[in-house]
């Protein structure tokens, strides 16, 4: 395993962009002071020695530097021994609505990009928890097993898209079953799903299915997105933004449907939010899981990792001293060659 003991330390990568803006701005200054004094083909018969390419040698080496040290003091380590730990848990499963009327954009940006706030937020709460995402929209399908690698799931998320599911619609019951196919066979009480979408339902056995799910000890906690007033889908065809349409070119308008949302959590023994303010619904769902009993899972973590700075410091030295070697001279090979011409 990989890490930055003191990741924080990159921002001096920031530094990049105003030095190369201070370069270029040198390279304007130099270029029209040298043309108050003199013609520019008359400097360069003046200085025929004098290489340009050197110039932007020199910068991109003091520039690796930087970027070497930067690391050198986040300081990079790897995990050299793994031990076993007993850890209590519980196993939730996160299933993200991705069909074509989260793109509905009545709550802002859209709906889809605001549960993936939502998201972000949740997974940062649960983390002592092993976590799975389900990706869901006329079919589902598991995008990440549980774990408790958090950094995985919060990037999947972001990635997460109607694009990636071809048959639309909004198959809750789908997403309900493949939960449970994915939870472990023995855990009958320590397991959750949380079901974020609109509630656009187009399979009519989703409260069948949750009932079965919360007999077999699954509880269900679905958050809506969206408004109760029904608004245009907008979608992306080849770069412009248009309104979905039915065969008939009837525009097509969605919807939340709390009605739906509340009775699947309601048969599974769970609670319906309506998303609003993040901070409330995650402790109010946090309060709600924790009630749910833990079990012990046994898991291999790192206990002792070795630091390899010293590395990067030593890169860093190496290219600043070639970058002290190289002079601003042409050499013999370049002499009668300009780059630039």
């Amino acid at each position: 395993m990989i890490q930055l003991e003191h990741i924080e330390h990159l921002y001096a990568l920031l530094l990049i962009p105003i030095l190369v803006t201070v370069f270029v701005l040198r390279l304007i200054w130099q270029r029209r002071a040298m043309q108050r004094f003199s013609d520019l083909t008359l400097l360069k018969e003046l200085m025929p020695e004098r290489s340009r390419l050197k110039d932007f040698a020199k910068f991109g080496m003091l520039t690796l530097v930087l970027i070497l040290l930067s690391f050198a003091w986040a300081n990079p380590q790897m995990g050299t021994k793994k031990e076993k730990v007993q850890q209590k848990s519980i196993d939730i499963f996160i299933a993200l609505d991705v069909s074509n009327s989260m793109l509905a954009s009545d709550i802002s940006p859209n709906r889809l990009e605001r549960a993936k706030q939502f998201c972000f937020k949740l997974l940062n709460q649960f983390r002592t928890d092993r976590v799975g995402i389900i990706l869901f929209a006329g079919d589902a399908y598991v995008q990440m097993p549980l774990t408790t690698d958090y950094a995985t799931a919060q990037t999947l998320i972001k990635t997460a898209n109607p694009e990636m599911i071809s048959t639309q619609g909004t198959a809750i019951g789908a997403a309900i079953e493949l939960a449970e196919a994915s939870f472990e066979k023995d855990n009958k009480k320590h397991k959750a799903l949380i079901i974020l979408s609109d509630g656009e339902n187009h399979e009519g056995d989703a409260i069948d299915i949750a009932e079965k799910a919360g007999e077999n000890g699954m509880l269900i906690f679905t958050v809506g997105i969206g408004s109760n007033k029904a608004v245009p889908i907008s979608l992306n065809e080849n770069g412009k933004s248009v309104y979905k349409t039915d065969a008939s070119g009837e525009i097509v308008r969605t919807a939340l449907n709390e009605g739906m949302l509340k009775d699947v959590a309601r048969t599974a023994r769970g609670a319906y939010f309506k998303l609003r303010s993040d901070e409330n619904i995650i402790k109010a769902l946090d309060e709600d899981i924790q009630k749910i009993e833990k079990r012990e899972i046994e898991q291999r973590v790192f206990n002792e990792f070795e630091s390899y700075f010293q590395w990067f410091i030593f890169a860093a030295l190496l290219f600043l001293s070639i970058e002290f070697a190289i002079s601003y001279r042409k050499s013999e090979y370049l002499k009668d060659k300009d780059l630039f011409a």
